[in-house]
């Protein structure tokens, strides 16, 4: 092996000066590329990997966020203007949760974090300004959260708390969302955030929330005009369209099947009732018999009472003295017996009895919440075309009968919910659809010349040749290949015969040259014998082919 390449650099050095001056310029070009595309594979190889750590940073997070780089001595670089910071691939989660311990990025605003710098000592004022400044950074960070939102600002006003009820005023909030290039928000997405805020901050209604882009458009739709009356909002409006949409679609799905698909118009104006209403109610009825109604409290008092004895006689001294003492026999007075002397009277008694029943009260209590949304009225309008009479050229039109227009007429009442109590309009006309001269035109042709049926003729035949180009490509190839395997094969003669003095190929005169004992056949004066005594003769001499080898490449042409 030593001395194989030790002869390699003698044979490459002469071959290389008996190559042509451009062909020696263009070698070194070469060279020089694939030296110089190697030194860059080194230094990229050997360079670490740097990767985006955060993207699209504001100018005040961005050098908060290297003046921490630089304290952890993490190298980094800068991208996309300064809004992209790299650092390498294998440090970047362990940075990312460094800086999110020190609060960074802020994201252009300050959070609840404002509060655990908070000084002893400080003003009621200044704890409540610091907390609405908490409140309005941690809700611009979660809009930022949103995909299309580049960057927010959250403006609230919060009034003060009041005792006076007339002086109660209701917080309103304010939001600024800058877009990146080319999205937008949609009503669902505008709507949602508008949710967000007014859930976010005590009583603040989602009216009073207004959402602009950096362009200035008013992306929340306005709480109401000049008047002070409320106007509808997008799902208000979007259910307005589904009703009247629902609507048309039940009466021309019912009358289609009777004067076709295309011969049908229908339109619908719904007026709905968005007001919610609250109402309750007390009635009492007339007294009903008492032995129906039903008792609630029953209360009887009874009391009896005894009168003493009155005073009797003349007043004076005598009428004062007591009573003599009494004479036997005692006699009791029977009754009725006429008292006598100073036998006193009995005593006087009386009794009193109160009785007091209340009776249930019948009363009813009805508590009433109007439906939202629910309609007041209804205006449809149908147009029914004329009945189409013949084929081809020589159809006509004709109107309906008064029947079957008296029949479409039910059938669209029913399927409106026609209400007469509403004040619901329908109004059926019958009149011919107008047809334009391209619908026209398109009619009276025949199907093959059908736009439709043309492109789609027009698509299979490319697809058909794109397949035919493709085997036809691929059959070349196929050839051609197989030549060049072939043609690789066979010797090249004249090729050889250049390769220096004194070299003779395998032919015609090669026969004289072959060792004694050789016969050559018929055979070998082809191809198969020009191969094989090239064959023998690498064996036999292998000197001999590398002189015609360096003679190849020496060459010139």
């Amino acid at each position: 092996m030593a001395q194989a390449s030790a002869s390699s650099f003698p044979a490459l050095a002469r071959g290389f000066l008996q190559l042509s001056n451009a062909r020696k310029i263009g070698l070194g070009i070469g060279v020089a590329a694939v030296a110089a595309i190697l030194w860059v594979l080194y230094l990229y190889s050997s360079a670490p990997e740097y990767r985006v750590l955060f993207a699209n940073v504001s100018d005040k997070d961005g050098g908060s966020v290297i003046a921490a780089l630089s304290q952890m001595n993490v190298p980094y670089r800068m991208a996309d203007g300064g809004g992209a910071i790299l650092v390498p691939a294998g440090m970047v989660y362990e940075t990312r949760l460094k800086l999110a311990s020190q609060g960074l990025p802020r994201g252009g605003g300050v959070g609840f974090e404002l509060l655990e710098t908070q000084k002893f000592g400080v003003s009621q004022f200044i704890e409540q300004v610091n907390y609405q400044r908490a409140v309005e950074g941690e809700l611009a960070r979660t809009i930022q959260s949103i995909a299309v939102v580049q960057s927010a600002r959250v403006h609230l006003a919060i009034p003060k708390p009041t005792v006076f009820v007339r002086e109660n005023q209701k917080p309103s909030a304010s939001v600024l969302v800058t877009l990146y290039p080319g999205r937008t928000l949609d009503a669902a997405q505008v709507s949602g955030m508008v949710n967000l805020i007014s859930s976010s901050v005590p009583e603040l209604s989602p009216r009073n929330v207004t959402v602009v882009d950096q362009a200035g458009n008013l992306l929340s739709g306005p709480a109401g005009d000049s008047t002070g009356r409320t106007t509808l909002d997008a799902a208000q409006l979007k259910y307005l369209h589904q009703v009247e949409a629902a609507i048309a679609a039940r009466i021309e799905g019912i009358l289609r099947p009777i004067v076709g698909s295309e011969n049908v118009r229908a339109q619908v104006a719904a007026n709905l009732d968005f007001s919610e209403t609250e109402q309750t109610s007390e009635s009492f009825k007339p007294n009903s018999n008492p032995r129906d109604q039903a008792i609630r409290s029953q209360q009887s008092n009874e009391s009896n009472s005894t009168s003493p004895q009155a005073a009797q006689g003349v007043p004076g001294a005598l009428s004062n003295q007591p009573p003599g003492a009494a004479s036997a026999p005692l006699v009791t007075p029977q009754p009725g017996a006429q008292q006598q002397g100073n036998q006193p009277p009995p005593p006087a008694t009386s009794s009193q009895k109160e009785q007091t029943v209340n009776f249930e009260v019948d009363k009813t209590i009805r508590h009433t919440k109007g439906e939202v949304g629910s309609i007041r009225r209804l205006s449809v309008a149908v147009v029914v075309n004329y009945r189409r009479v013949g084929d081809g050229a020589k159809a006509k039109l004709e109107p309906l009968a008064e029947q079957e227009i008296a029949q479409i007429n039910d059938l669209a009442r029913e399927a409106m919910g026609f209400s007469k109590d509403r004040g619901d309009t329908l109004n059926v006309v019958n009149a011919p659809f107008r047809v334009t001269e391209a619908e026209a035109a398109a009619a009276a042709l025949p199907f093959y010349k059908d736009a439709g049926l043309i492109a789609l003729a027009i698509s299979i035949a490319k697809w058909i040749g794109f397949i035919v180009v493709a085997f036809v490509a691929l059959m070349m190839t196929r050839t051609a290949i197989r030549d060049l395997i072939r043609l690789g094969a066979m010797p090249q003669p004249a090729a050889v015969g250049a390769g220096g003095p004194g070299m003779m190929m395998p032919g015609a005169g090669y026969e004289a040259q072959m060792p004694s004992g050789g016969e050559t056949s018929a055979a070998q004066t082809g191809y198969e014998g020009d191969l094989r005594a090239v064959r023998d003769m690498a064996k036999q001499d292998p000197a001999i082919v590398a002189q015609v080898v360096k003679g190849w490449v020496g060459r010139d042409e």
